[in-house]
């Protein structure tokens, strides 16, 4: 007995239904919340450089931030995002639909990270930092001495360590040239180099910002009338060449004849003993106009300053009975 077929204009319904249901399934896929992030709130995701449509929903689907490839190329080539999908590392958080992902990833909402390189450190102990830097891609040689600006840099992952270090030079270079342009007026100083040898003392001697400018005044005084610098980070480097002695400076090292040593010589070391930052290379093109010619330790982690040999064999004096204080545990 032959069965009988629905009229043709149910079939028509059902056909209509049924595409009615897909386009709603689509939809829901698309706009819909998509899967939960395996671990975490988010999910990071890197899609490299020159992928297209297809590579980017494989690394997608892989990293479980959408259901389904298919899906996510038909909205990418549909929609016309396919052709300006940005490389780079993006952030995903839990749940993101994938028109907000292909919305994301037209505009390049990459995520910036960045790395802070501490003030007073030398060449070599930043380039350590860089080469630990997992994210970072490619290799460095040390640079000369007190050429990069220390500062917080921003990066994303897969930058090369040598394209950070060429900005920390040439950010290095730009301040220089501005903050020597404006220089205070007769100081003792006869080159931008110089600044930077006098102000990675500074640097290294305090880490009180408002004490900067005055250090850098004994320094400038101390110049002026060819007093020796006697700074003992000048001895440390010579040392080391800035790595921590984890000790304190022995009296046959007061008296090595290193050209870095200012107890032994009169004037500025050879080159800086670390790289400077912003506000110790202000400091010593704009110091503070002071009588005073030496400073020590205050136990507080500041500095009291002097104008006479007297008053500076008091403070030393003050100082002394602090650190045996400490060191008797008093």
């Amino acid at each position: 007995m032959r069965r009988r077929l629905p009229p043709a204009r149910w079939r028509g319904f059902a056909g209509a239904g049924l595409m009615v249901v897909g386009l709603l399934l689509a939809a829901y896929l698309n706009l819909g919340p998509g899967p939960a992030a395996r671990s975490g709130d988010s999910t990071l995701v890197l899609l490299p450089r020159g992928a297209g449509v297809s590579q980017v929903s494989r690394v997608l689907k892989s990293s479980g931030v959408i259901r389904s490839e298919l899906l996510f190329q038909v909205l990418a080539r549909t929609t016309g995002a396919g052709r300006s999908l940005k490389a780079g590392e993006y952030d995903i958080p839990s749940r993101t639909s994938v028109l907000s992902i292909l919305s994301d990833l037209q505009a390049g909402r990459t995520l910036h990270r960045s790395v802070t390189l501490p003030e007073g450190r030398t060449s070599a102990m930043i380039v350590r930092q860089l080469q630990n830097t997992e994210w970072l891609s490619g290799d460095l040689e040390v640079p000369e001495e007190g050429v990069l600006l220390p500062e917080t840099y921003r990066a994303d992952r897969g930058d090369t360590r040598q394209s950070l270090l060429d900005r920390m030079r040439s950010d290095q270079q730009a301040l220089l040239d501005r903050l020597w342009a404006a220089r205070q007026p007769g100081l003792p100083l006869s080159s931008p180099r110089e600044a930077v040898i006098l102000a990675s003392i500074v640097e290294k001697e305090t880490g009180q910002t408002d004490e900067r400018k005055r250090v850098a005044g004994v320094f400038i005084n101390r110049l002026r009338m060819g007093m020796r610098l006697q700074s003992d980070p000048t001895v440390i480097y010579a040392i080391s060449r800035g790595e921590p002695l984890g000790r304190g400076l022995r009296a046959s090292e007061l008296l090595s004849r290193s050209p870095w040593n200012t107890y032994a010589y009169s004037g500025l070391p050879p080159t800086p003993i670390a790289n400077p930052g912003k506000a110790s290379l202000e400091a010593v093109l704009d110091p503070i106009q002071t009588q005073d010619l030496y400073f020590v330790a205050d136990g507080t982690g500041g500095h009291v300053f002097a104008r006479t040999l007297a008053e500076h064999n008091a403070n030393v004096a003050r100082w002394r009975e602090v650190e045996r204080a400490r060191a008797g545990g008093g």
